[in-house]
């Protein structure tokens, strides 16, 4: 499956069904409303909700087969125990890789909240990610399936607002998040984030790596990712990776303009002495030499692997001691993000101010 001529096809597909709730969406602002005050997915709704919207939301009400309950049981017991290096790993790795994919970080840079509010924007990642390995995500309560519905949606948005607005959008870039950018993201936080464990010196088995893309495979279905084509072994999503990494991967302005809000907001909020002043050689040691040089960064010669394994033990035992778990992931993040911008981080439908 994994040929050029597929991938050509992918990259002018979209999601059909959440882009139909989005246009309705745009002409319904109260429902947005309504929808953002929502914790779970309601079990009826109203009568005014039009087809599309109430169509959109049906899809996650299905029961989760006996096989994807024990992919999920496993997929949180691993979380529980490295969720903070899984989250260093969203930021020192996916986020930059993903960055060095020249036709995605052309709708990435569109959106003035990744360039000029870098802090939030990775802080409503940390959170889906924290929100969907939660102990008994999906499994003893639905709040997740919602978490997932938004963040599609939020897609859909985004895709919207290129699509009606965005003047200068290329159509040699594919569509705007289209299913082989989104195949790329979920690898980036699955594929990726496992390969830097390894980098820093983590053992991680064959078995859990495929239990973590099993895992990433049901929220991909959840997000509108034709699944079909997501690997089910290590060997697949090497193959994967390599085939969208030589289709994707160089420099580009879009990439640069991303990488260097990133490394601004690292420094600026960098409360270790010892590695102030290294975030961009950190990122590029993690990323590695090609994608670093797509986005114009370097490392330098004070990082190796045994280097870094022993910074990032250093950060668990210092935050954590000898008690790492979800409930102590989630809690620090949360202090740390309310201390930082004074509210509590919520992921939300865009709506469009009022006058």
């Amino acid at each position: 499956m994994y040929q050029n001529e597929n991938f050509d096809l992918l990259r002018n597909q979209e999601d059909p069904l959440a882009d139909q709730a989005v246009n309705e969406l745009i002409s319904r602002p109260e429902i947005l409303s309504q929808i953002n005050q929502w914790s779970l997915i309601p079990s009826i709704f109203p009568q005014n909700y039009p087809q599309s919207i109430q169509d959109f939301f049906l899809e996650y009400t299905y029961e989760l087969s006996e096989q994807e309950r024990e992919i999920l049981i496993k997929g949180q017991s691993f979380f529980n125990k490295q969720g903070d290096i899984y989250l260093a790993m969203l930021g020192f790795y996916s986020l930059p890789y993903c960055y060095a994919f020249a036709n995605g970080a052309e709708v990435l840079v569109r959106s003035t909240r990744i360039v000029n509010e870098s802090g939030k924007r990775l802080g409503e990642t940390a959170k889906f990610l924290l929100e969907v390995f939660r102990p008994g995500a999906f499994l003893d309560s639905r709040e997740a399936f919602f978490i997932c519905a938004k963040i599609r949606l939020i897609h859909a948005f985004s895709r919207y607002f290129i699509h009606h607005y965005s003047k200068d959008w290329n159509p040699n870039f594919g569509k705007p998040i289209n299913q082989e950018d989104m195949l790329g993201k979920n690898l980036a936080f699955s594929l990726l984030v496992l390969r830097g464990m390894r980098k820093i010196g983590l053992s991680i088995s064959q078995q859990d790596s495929e239990q973590i893309l099993g895992y990433w495979k049901i929220l991909g279905k959840l997000m509108g990712i034709q699944t079909d084509y997501w690997p089910d072994t290590n060997k697949e999503a090497y193959e994967l990776e390599k085939l969208i990494r030589q289709r994707h991967m160089r420099q580009s302005e879009a990439g640069e303009i991303l990488i260097q809000s990133l490394l601004s907001y690292y420094e600026q909020n960098q409360k270790e002495p010892f590695l102030k002043g290294k975030s961009e050689s950190l990122v590029s040691f993690m990323i590695g030499k090609e994608a670093s040089k797509a986005l114009g960064i370097q490392s330098d010669s004070v990082f190796t692997s045994e280097i870094i394994g022993a910074v990032f033990q250093f950060l668990g035992w210092k935050n954590y001691g000898e008690k790492k778990s979800h409930a102590r992931f989630n809690r620090e993040f949360e202090e740390a993000y309310f201390q930082q911008f004074g509210e509590k981080v919520r992921i939300q439908l865009p709506e469009r101010k009022r006058s």
